[in-house]
């Protein structure tokens, strides 16, 4: 296998960075670029820890992220696995990066940045969803923010329903875990699923 080893390899083959591409940078939130964010209702928040990379979905309704500011976002931690694996990361260790995409839309917007993991009571009380709070909030300082070139989606053909799976044809969620674990109950993990994640949205 021919790899490679150095940035100077990989120049050689790509070529020089289009103007667009470093253009397309900027250090706070335009007018434009907040507009995005504010209309995702989907983000992929990437972390990294002691144990290595984690890349986890988060997803609410409406928007999936509050702008506090050109340079300050704020994500609520809702209910999940408790498994906690981007929280832990980044309490040891703050960069973070975010994809965010919007459905119906070829392009996606990038966040890098530093975050922190916020219980303060008045910004907790301020995700109020169904009577309920988020655990912690997720505070992301801005680095940098860009969109992502349209190619990756379009080669996708993401929100094409034409070309949608049929989750029947899909292995389900206890198909994956008796896989992991050869005596779980997967027919009542599968049969309770439904109704107990309607429950605990929030």
């Amino acid at each position: 296998m021919n790899v490679i080893r150095t940035a100077e390899q990989l120049k050689q083959i790509y070529g020089d960075v289009s103007e667009a591409s470093v253009a397309k940078v900027t250090r706070v939130l335009t007018a434009q670029y907040r507009q995005m964010i504010e209309i995702s209702p989907f983000v992929a928040l990437a972390t990294v820890g002691p144990e290595g990379l984690d890349c986890s979905p988060r997803g609410d309704r409406g928007a999936v992220v509050r702008v506090e500011d050109e340079t300050t976002l704020s994500m609520p931690d809702w209910r999940g696995n408790n498994r906690v694996d981007s929280l832990l990361n980044i309490v040891r260790d703050p960069r973070v990066a975010l994809m965010f995409l919007i459905p119906g839309s070829n392009t996606a917007i990038r966040v890098n940045g530093k975050a922190v993991v916020s219980v303060e009571p008045a910004l907790l009380a301020s995700f109020e969803m169904d009577l309920k709070h988020p655990r912690s909030v997720i505070v992301i300082s801005i680095d940098e923010v860009y969109f992502q070139c349209a190619r990756a989606i379009m080669r996708a053909d993401l929100w094409n329903p034409d070309v949608r799976v049929d989750p029947g044809q899909l292995p389900t969620p206890g198909d994956l875990l008796k896989a992991a674990k050869a005596d779980f109950d997967k027919e009542t993990y599968d049969r309770e699923w439904p109704a107990r994640a309607a429950k605990t949205m929030w």
